[in-house]
């Protein structure tokens, strides 16, 4: 089974999305091979029923940088429906 990709640490500080994302949302950077990318397609689903929407894919080189989001509103929502 495939593992889901490791948690971005962005080097040089540089971000693969706008700062002002930071101010409205949690924020989920990850970085994999566009082979690797294809195969998570269950992990992706999971990480949507989670509540996490995939805000942006792009390529950084050999990688594919993806960015999952969820506002802070979606995440109240969800902890006060949940038992």
């Amino acid at each position: 089974m495939t593992k889901p990709p490791a948690p971005s640490t962005a080097s040089g500080g540089s971000r693969p999305y706008p700062a002002h994302w930071e101010e409205v949302a949690d924020l989920r950077v990850f970085r994999t091979t566009a082979e690797e990318w294809e195969k998570l397609l269950s992990w992706r689903n999971d990480m949507r029923r989670r509540g996490w929407k995939l805000l942006r894919v792009s390529s950084d080189g050999p990688e594919m940088v993806a960015v999952f989001g969820r506002t802070r509103n979606d995440r109240a929502d969800r902890a006060a429906s949940t038992p």
